[in-house]
Parts: structure tokens; sequence; C-alpha cells
């Protein structure tokens, strides 16, 4: 482990004067060696046509070959010492020209909106650096360095994807992984992940057009409960939510006309009513958050989560920190020094719809300069770390925070691999990628592999960073970038997958609490709508098993305050957990007078034996809130049902009861 992190940190460069040779496309790329080069300006007549970092298409291209002559670890930086950063954006290919096959590369990961890959590279293949114009044609430096290779201790196949994905996430109600991205011009463009493991791709028509694009962040969840999710865009002007038609297959924005320099944006539900708000970080002013009033035009509000004058709000996610079920607030912060606006926030949740900022008080008002973080119970005790992944080396670099149980944090950065990792981003989010249940975390061109003793070692991936799912239902998570899936090779190690279906909560499940006991001990997982800075990754809660073969027992906390608990959950499947269907103390309950009668059911169902206070909902198989006309007495219609399983909810004298019936 030690030599690892000694070679990693030995990073040597062969500097060369600076120099300017004609680029401009693939045949007359520049051999290059390790050392700094100066690009004029991007204005190569061949542009990338293979995008592998970002979205869209540029006009302009430069190009560069580097053929290695041992086995190394590259990185590529336009972050130059001395030089101010230009936003760039850096595609890496092998292959031939005409035959280009995506690599690695990067977009914004540096500071400034520079950009940083690094890749193991193998001896006498060649690989092509294109730079491109597609945020300015102006020119640049940049340095190739190289250092002894990373072990592989992962595999990821790329694969063509018809979509070039900022999100993925269910979006017609399968719960299957799809591919979101957004073109802007056609609107967005789906691709739905079939059960055989193939994608069907369609434009889905956004009516009117959309005002403000994702360019900074976009998050989704089900903000009107109907089955099918909505998303939101934060653009450099402001936000659009994007909401969907009853059954998918059309879109249509509501626009917020006031002016946001947004970042990082989530959907969470902030006052526990069982409707997703919506939050977003402001760069320049304090932060925003809209509240969910039931209708598509949400309440706007501003101050108060975020206050510093000058903004600085740039990685926004919402955790349980102090294990009390409701869910907090963290801002990473992106200039770092020592203002108010550059130190990093935990607004806790009070558990009566308002906050208070304690980051101070527990540890974690820090100046790193970062644009997100990685939340998880990185040693598995009971609740939730952070790795603060720094975009910048001038205030430290990167952070390890322990959670000491009590909701107070510990600095554990030293002796655990962030630092001596030379690898600087602006998405950092955690994931179990090789299913060993402990939980790894992707930034800055590696995924580092959590050893289970709060060191981590980095491996080789080549990809920067992109939105996280599991997109052929064989329990690994996989990654997009750009147009290219990264396919997770599967290893012996176990798993567990569930699809959360809030009933009293919102339908997602968004800030539920998931708690996993095995004989290894105890994960947890918090459900979550944006991670990372830019992407939105996948709603379904993933456990790694490792070579585990039992499950004692699931609990869900949803953020109603309901509590579901599964005993003996089958391994390596998936798991449907609907809101109250596996309630602590429910069969117990059931045990009493209360029964649903006639059960099957034609015409009307009679709700007797306990003393009812009152009846909360009915709801079908999917979670679905469905109407029962109140008949007479407590008898209720079902003639308008169609044939299935049903739950209805109930207040009794014995407390909350859920109880299912069967329509004929």
């Amino acid at each position: 482990m030690m030599s690892m992190k000694k070679s990693i940190s030995l990073l040597f460069v062969v500097l060369l004067s600076f120099v300017t040779i004609a680029q401009d496309n693939c045949a007359t790329a520049v051999d290059i060696v390790p050392g700094t080069y100066v690009v004029d300006q991007v204005n190569g007549a061949e542009p990338p046509t293979i995008i592998c970092a970002g979205v869209n298409l540029a006009a302009y291209g430069e190009w560069y070959r580097y053929t290695p002559d041992s086995d190394y670890y590259i990185t590529v930086s336009s972050n130059v010492a001395n030089v101010t950063p230009v936003d760039t954006r850096l595609h890496i290919y092998t292959g031939s020209c005409g035959a280009l096959q995506c690599a690695g590369g990067d977009d914004d990961s540096g500071p400034g909106y520079s950009s940083i890959a690094s890749m193991n590279v193998e001896a006498g293949i060649t690989y092509y650096f294109a730079w491109d114009s597609y945020w300015t044609a102006a020119g640049f430096s940049f340095t190739l360095s190289v250092a002894p290779p990373l072990v592989n201790l992962l595999d990821f196949v790329p694969m063509a994807a018809t979509v070039s994905a900022q999100a993925v996430m269910d979006m017609n109600g399968d719960y299957l992984d799809d591919l979101v991205g957004y073109d802007g011009n056609n609107g967005l463009q789906i691709a739905y992940q079939q059960p055989n493991g193939t994608f069907d791709t369609q434009t889905r028509p956004i009516a009117d057009g959309v005002s403000h694009s994702p360019s900074w962040s976009m998050c989704g969840g089900d903000l009107d409960g109907n089955g099918f999710n909505d998303l939101l865009f934060a653009g450099g002007g402001g936000a659009s939510f994007i909401w969907s038609n009853a059954d998918g297959t059309m879109y249509n924005e509501v626009s917020d006309e006031n002016y946001i320099f947004c970042q990082r944006s989530n959907m969470v539900d902030m006052n526990a009513d069982g409707m997703l708000d919506a939050f977003v970080c402001h760069d320049v002013a304090p932060n925003v958050w809209y509240m969910n009033n039931g209708t598509q035009f949400f309440d706007w509000n501003q101050g108060g989560m975020g206050d510093t004058p000058d903004g600085g709000n740039y990685g926004s996610v919402w955790i349980d920190y102090d294990n009390d079920c409701d869910i907090d607030l963290f801002i990473a912060k992106c200039r770092g020094g020592d203002s108010p606006a550059n130190i990093n926030q935990m607004h806790r949740n009070n558990g009566d719809g308002t906050y208070t900022e304690v980051g101070a008080e527990i540890g974690l008002a820090d100046n790193v300069q970062t644009w997100s973080s990685a939340w998880a119970d990185y040693d598995n005790d009971g609740d939730m770390d952070v790795v603060v992944g720094a975009s910048s080396f001038a205030n430290g670099g990167h952070k390890v925070m322990i959670n000491d149980g009590n909701g107070f944090f510990t600095d554990q950065t030293a002796g655990s691999g962030f630092d001596v990792n030379p690898n600087l981003s602006i998405e950092w989010a955690p994931g179990d990628f090789n299913n060993d249940g402990w939980v790894d975390v992707m930034g800055g061109g590696q995924i580092l592999i959590n050893n289970g003793n709060l060191t981590f070692t980095p491996t080789q991936v080549a990809f920067s960073a992109g939105p996280i799912g599991d997109l052929n239902e064989d329990g690994f998570l996989d990654v997009v970038t750009g147009g290219t899936r990264y396919m997770n090779t599967p290893n012996d190690h176990h798993f567990i997958k569930l699809n959360m279906q809030g009933t009293v909560s919102n339908r997602n499940g968004i800030g539920a609490r998931v708690t996993l006991y095995t004989p290894s001990g105890e994960q947890i997982r918090d459900v979550r709508s944006g991670e990372g800075f830019r992407y939105m990754s996948s709603l379904n809660v993933h456990f790694g098993l490792g070579m585990d073969e039992q499950i004692s027992k699931i609990t869900v906390c949803w953020p109603s305050g309901i509590t579901d608990e599964i005993l003996n959950p089958q391994i390596d499947q998936t798991l449907l957990i609907v809101e109250g269907q596996n309630e602590v103390g429910t069969d117990e309950r059931n045990t009493s007078s209360l029964q649903l009668l006639p059960n099957p059911a034609q015409h009307q169902l009679a709700i007797i034996g306990a003393k009812i206070i009152q009846p909360i909902e009915a709801l079908d198989v999917s979670g679905r809130r469905i109407n029962l006309p109140l008949k007479q007495g407590n008898n209720y219609s079902v003639e308008h049902l169609l044939p299935g399983i049903y739950f209805i909810r109930v207040a009794t004298d014995e407390g909350i009861q859920t109880v299912s019936f069967i329509k004929e």
C-alpha cells in the first residue's frame, strides 16, 4: 500500500520548451512527449465528433498524439501553474483517425473550468488528445505528465450510448435505470432500459421549449406523485421545471424568471409534507428553494439556507448526518479562503421545517476549495461520513471527515490515501463499485476503492465522472459519460437493490434512511436526488454484500416517520419496498379485529373491527393513490377499480394500520 502511495505521489515530468505547431485535424496531430504545450487558438477545421466529455458538439478542434514508451499513469491538464485557466474541454481516444474510440477525457474538473484527465496508458499504443472549442476558442497551455501505472482493481467495458446522459434514472415507472439527456433543439433524449438489457431511445418533446438548459446541473423526482419522474434544469441564468404528462411521453416547462446563477440542484421534501420541494445553489447570492404547494407553480424562497451575500454555493447534498431520520443539508463552497462565503456549511434539520447552520459546531466549517462532496458511511459504523474532494490544493486539498456517532466530525485524511492523491475534480460521488460492502469514491478520473479500514486505493478508470446506475440489471454500478456507457464487470460478490415507493412520503422515498444488517455488520444509505456537482444518479438503492449470503433484515425510516422492516430478504435480487407495507408492528396490529370485508371484493368494501378514527388513503400496488367513494358508514365503493391487489392505510385507536384487499 505504501509503495503504491509513494508511486502515485512521485509524478515525473519532462519539461519542454513551449511549442506551437499546426494540429488542426486528426491526421496531422502533433506527436508529443511529457511536457508543457501552448495552444494559440482552438480553430482547427476538424472538431471532435465522438464526445468523451460533456454533451454537445463543438465547431473547432486541436489534435495531439502520444505514444508512450512504457506503461504509465498519465495526467493531461490545462490547469498550468502561473497561467490563468481557460474553460477547456478534452477528449482522449485510442484507435486510428476515422475509427476512434473514447479512452478518457474531461470537462471542467479543474479550477477555472480547466480540464484534468488521468488514466493508465500502455506502451506502444497511440493516444489522441483532442481539445475543442465548445466553451471557448481562446488559447491556453496544457501539460502531459507521467507516473507509474495504477493497479486496475475494477474492469469497466465501454459501450456506445445513444444518449449523452446527464442523468441515469427511471423515467417510465418500471424502476429500470434509463439514460436521460437534453437536446436543445428537440427536447429530452431518453434511452429506456429494456428487461433484456437493450435500450429503446425516444425523443420526448418539451412543449414551448426550455428557458434554462441544464448547463450546470440536473436533478429529478416525481414532483406530483403521478408515477413518472420530473426534472429540474439548473442553468447559468435560472431554473426550469420539466414536468411529465400522465404517461411520461411528453413534457412541459415551468420556468422561474428570477435570476439564479445556478450550481448544484436537488429535489427533497424540506418540510416533510409528503411532496417534493426543490433546492438550487446560487453562486453569487443566497440560495433559492421552491416549496411544493400542489401546483406546478412552486413557492419561491431565498435567504436562510446559505446566506453569505456573495454566494459561493456550489455542491449541495441532502443527508441525515445525525441519525434522527430527517434530512439535513451540506453545502460545499467553491472558492476557498477565509471569508464566510468560502466556508462549507451544514444546515441541521430541526424537525419542524426549519434549519440551523451548525458547520463550525460539528467540525465541518472548512475552507476546502471544492464543488462537491461524497457522503457515505465509509467505516460501516451506522452514521454518515464525508469525503470533501478538492478542486484546488490552494487550501490544503481533500479531506476525509469521520462521524463519531454523535454527529461530530474528526479529520482522518492523513494516511487515508486522499492525502497523497494528486487528482483534483469538481465531481465526487460515492458508490460500492466492487460490491464488497464498503462504499468507494468516484472522482478525479479515478475510483478510490475503500479498503475497509478508512484507507482508499486509487484504481484506473477511463472516465472522469458521470451519472451512476445499474444499466443492465446485474447488480453492479455502471457509469455514463458523454456518449459512452462504462459497464462494470461483475465479480463473485453479492448484492441487493431496493426500489423505493413512498405512499405517505414522497413517491420516490427521497430522504429515506435505509439500514441493512448482515453477518458482516450494518450498512446505511440515504435516498438522494443529486450527487456530486452536475449529474443525477439512480434513485434505486444499491448495497454490495461482499461474500455475505444472508441479510437478517432491512429497515427503512421514511420521511413521514413510518418505519418498515423486511426480514430475511433474498440476496442477489431487486426488491420493491412500499411504504407501510411492512410497517414495524403492523403484523401484530393486524391480528386485532380490524378487517376488510368481503375480501376479495367486487362492489363494496367494509372496514370493520377496531375504532376507526380516519381513513387515510387507498393505494394500488404501484403506490398511486386511488379514490374509494364512501357509500355509507364504513362501506366504500370499489366497483370502479380494475382487478388486482390494493392497500388501505387507516388510523384507528390501535394506531396506523395497512391492510390489503383483492378486487375481483
